[in-house]
């Protein structure tokens, strides 16, 4: 009897130190997989860490890079106020009197001299300013829209990419619809800055609420009548209509759009201007002027 009782306390004893073993042995495995995790986590946080660093570095040299070219551009082009002459044409079309037409129709042009320009980039097509901004580039144009997106005036690979006009519109005689793109840069450069148009400082001073623009065959002004920001569509950059309804069907949508009224009338043979930029990755930042004076260079 004695022997069963001792026999019994040995196998309890056996179980409890089997019991024990596996406790420690699987609080040690369960240690084992949280390192295994903090190090995992731990090497992937390093590595999002990099890629940022990285990306940081990239945009800021990408940045400097297009800081320089704006510099050393603005410094080498002239870009000069024009006074209307016999060869400047109004472009009336019926505004009525109250529009603010009328006041803007007086302000100067722009002239621009492209020699140096075409030296630089033989795609370079047109000069662009637009008041209360740090818009005062050159644009180009190529064979798509894609290009210019990564690329900058001297055609080398830039993440900052530059001003291009649509590789549809036609800048010897513009089309009822101009399309000019860029990036919305948070250093200002590109289309960085069109964003001041929905501020009251922009908005107060009407001086701003037209763009200008040179071109090697003619100096141009624009009214601008829409500004908004939109979630990310094509609807607003169609540059032909079938016909002059579809126009104004187009242009109504715009004016309906805006944040802001200017007073302003699309008729059936206006022509406009599109400016369109990123807001963030899911919004856009538009503008839209149309013609108001224009005067040949020839």
């Amino acid at each position: 009897m004695k022997d069963v009782k001792k026999q019994e306390v040995k196998n309890t004893i056996k179980s409890e130190k089997n019991q024990e073993y596996i406790y420690v042995k699987r609080k040690r495995l369960k240690i084992k997989w949280k390192n295994l995790l903090i190090l995992i986590g731990f090497f992937v946080s390093l590595v999002i860490f990099v890629i940022c660093a990285l990306n940081i570095k990239n945009w800021l040299q990408d940045s400097k890079e297009t800081s320089d070219q704006i510099k050393d551009v603005q410094q080498s082009v002239n870009v000069v106020e024009k006074e209307d002459s016999e060869k400047t044409e109004i472009v009336e079309n019926d505004v009525p009197q109250s529009d603010p037409y009328w006041d803007f129709i007086n302000m100067n042009l722009i002239d621009v001299d492209f020699t140096y320009l075409k030296s630089v980039n033989s795609n370079t097509v047109g000069w662009i300013q637009v008041g209360g901004t740090n818009i005062n580039y050159p644009f180009v144009q190529t064979t798509d829209n894609s290009f210019y997106l990564t690329h900058t005036l001297n055609n080398t690979y830039n993440e900052a990419g530059w001003v291009f006009m649509d590789y549809r519109n036609n800048i010897v005689d513009f089309d009822k619809n101009t399309v000019i793109y860029a990036h919305g840069r948070f250093d200002n450069t590109m289309f960085g800055s069109l964003r001041n148009i929905f501020s009251s400082g922009w908005l107060n001073d009407t001086n701003n609420y037209v763009i200008k623009l040179s071109t090697e065959s003619e100096n141009t002004l624009w009214q601008v009548f829409s500004i908004y920001r939109i979630p990310t569509t094509s609807d607003y950059i169609q540059t032909t209509f079938a016909s002059d309804e579809a126009f104004l069907n187009f242009s109504s949508m715009l004016l309906q759009r805006s944040a802001h009224d200017f007073s302003t009338t699309i008729s059936a043979t206006d022509k406009i201007l599109t400016l369109s930029t990123c807001y963030n990755d899911d919004e856009k930042v538009v503008l839209h002027a149309k013609l108001i004076k224009r005067e040949p260079k020839m």
